[in-house]
């Protein structure tokens, strides 16, 4: 069967919207044959990979637009466990399809917030549910179309797993040495298994754990009612002109005539260890301007006020408006390590502005080195460069009147408070330093960053992980990557190139087609560094301990 697709409706609006290239196009074309022709199944899932902020979202929403053309009746989207992330993508989607809701042919729900009176004028429109992937969400899912709305479940329904490795999959060893399933991941799979024809979609960045997945689920000899969920096919989410990923970060960053040679900037591994908790033995708060244990860190948040200055001044001069710039401090996950973090930076910020008012020649020998060293990759863009008068005043101006503003951001609350009205991480003040841990990754956007101060540090990195933590990755102007500066230790910076090299295969078998042939690559990391994912991500009763230190894998088909 090779059925024919209809460019309808739904998909021209987004289409014109959007302006899809030929290349996106294809790839929203082919997955939806892929979910229609190949006959997905709730353990066999099409995989849409993509790269880390490449355009995912728009594209799932492109193949949602499509689904809805092509007799699909009902799109639930599975988001990250985070009210961030839950309310991001419900403004996103609210946003696309706003026209189309504008005219009663589509409803939007956040599952939570799904009204327990819906008559059947609104059930016959399109609908799409927004669910979180936490259990109190999915047991309403279960709700709603086993209980409330019954004829639901009887739908064509796509279900797409957004940030798919993350909750989906996974088993937990007990003292016994069975394994359980998650309870999300049980939910999800139940759900999947009762309704009557829904096609499954996994989008994700970091596959590795999903590709890990064995063909059954065998525990004491017999197979479970659960079965992992390996993707059937997989789509690869071309990326656009513009897209800045690791082949700049480690690639082009080698080749002294371009201006990602100025990226990377080494910090000592001591300062990592002074950033976990205050110890005045080390390091006393006082001395934030002046000791030369968190030199690294002191020198990344001057260059960020230097380098949004810098920006806002060359916008000025072309008569635009002056744009908000952020930056992200992410070496820990423990909050008590970002209250430290906080107090330091805030201590670096009042000391700053303390020496803008009263000695002003001092703050001057700080900043025009930085503007030195900035100017030689401005001068590879050959754009207009503001001269060190401009920006010393500029420097003094903003500090005095307190144009940096120093957010700590750990916890759902937080989070939620510092949203704008598009669920994206709002900057508040031109020039903005986000301190926190995990709640910046996975699918958070952060505007205009171009300063990224990193040392997650564990005893093994985990290359899903570690690539989901890659804020800086995404679109960028050329401009803004001339001023941009990344910060991390030589050894996780090598890490990262590694894992960059690993991934960047990984996609290339994809393109080549291997996969279709039953390639399969294994690389051994020896010095055990390095693991593709999470070890609960994968069954270790069947692929082994050893499989654990995998750093890349290609899988079987």
């Amino acid at each position: 069967m090779n059925e024919q697709l209809i460019r309808g409706l739904f998909y021209k609006g987004l289409l014109k919207k959007n302006d899809y290239s030929p290349e996106t196009e294809k790839c929203i074309f082919n997955t939806l044959k892929g979910l229609k022709n190949k006959k997905t199944t709730a353990n066999k899932p099409g995989m849409l990979l993509g790269k880390i902020q490449s355009g995912k979202t728009k594209t799932f929403i492109g193949i949602t637009g499509l689904a809805f053309d092509n007799n699909y009746d009902i799109a639930i989207v599975l988001t990250k466990g985070t009210k961030a992330l839950t309310r991001q993508t419900y403004e996103r989607l609210k946003e696309e399809f706003s026209s189309f809701q504008a005219h009663d042919k589509i409803q939007i729900y956040d599952i939570m917030n799904l009204p327990d009176n819906l008559i059947q004028y609104e059930l016959n429109q399109k609908l799409i549910f927004i669910v979180k992937k936490e259990i109190h969400n999915l047991r309403r899912l279960h709700k709603a179309f086993f209980e409330q709305y019954p004829l639901l479940q009887n739908r064509k329904i796509l279900l797409i797993d957004d940030e798919a490795d993350f909750a989906s999959v996974g088993f937990l060893k007990t003292k016994k040495e069975a394994h359980e399933m998650r309870v999300i991941a049980g939910e999800i799979d139940q759900f999947r298994k009762k309704v009557d024809d829904i096609s499954f979609l996994q989008v994700t960045a970091t596959p590795y754990s999903l590709y890990l997945q064995p063909e059954h689920l065998k525990i004491d000899g017999s197979i479970q009612d659960f079965q992992p969920v390996k993707p059937s096919f997989t789509e690869l989410v071309p990326v656009s002109d513009g897209y800045i990923g690791g082949e700049y970060y480690f690639e082009e960053s080698t080749r002294k005539q371009s201006i990602a040679s100025y990226l990377y900037e080494a910090i000592p591994p001591h300062e990592l260890a002074i950033l976990k908790k205050p110890d005045r033995r080390r390091f006393k708060l006082e001395e934030a301007l002046t000791s030369k244990r968190i030199e690294s860190l002191r020198t990344a948040i001057l260059q960020f006020i230097v380098d949004g200055i810098i920006r806002r001044l060359q916008q000025r001069q072309m008569s635009k408006r002056g744009k908000k710039y952020s930056f992200i401090v992410h070496t820990e996950q423990a909050k008590a390590a970002h209250e430290w973090q906080e107090t330091i930076v805030i201590e670096m910020k009042r000391k700053l502005q303390q020496m803008a008012a009263e000695q002003p020649l001092v703050l001057y020998k700080l900043i025009k080195p930085l503007y030195v060293n900035l100017k030689k990759s401005l001068e590879r863009i050959k754009g207009e460069i503001p001269t060190l008068q401009d920006v010393e005043y500029e420097t003094y101006f903003y500090l005095q009147n307190d144009y940096v503003l120093v957010t700590k951001v750990n916890s759902e609350k937080e989070i939620s408070e510092l949203l704008d009205d598009k669920g994206q991480l709002k900057l508040r003040a031109p020039l903005n330093i986000f301190i926190g841990g995990q709640i910046l990754d996975r699918g958070i956007t952060v505007q205009n960053l171009i300063g990224f101060y990193y040392g997650r540090n564990p005893r093994t990195f985990q290359q899903d992980t570690v690539l989901q933590h890659s804020r800086m990755f995404g679109y960028r102007l050329k401009k803004d990557l001339a001023v941009t500066r990344f910060y991390t230790t030589l050894e996780i910076y090598q890490i990262m190139k590694k894992i960059h090299e690993f991934d960047t295969s990984l996609r290339e078998s994809f393109k080549k087609k291997s996969h279709e042939r039953g390639v399969v690559f294994i690389r051994r990391d020896e010095d055990e560094k390095r693991v593709p994912c999470n070890p609960n991500k994968i069954l270790l009763s069947i692929l082994k301990i050893r499989t654990l230190n995998i750093v890349a894998t290609y899988c079987v088909l």
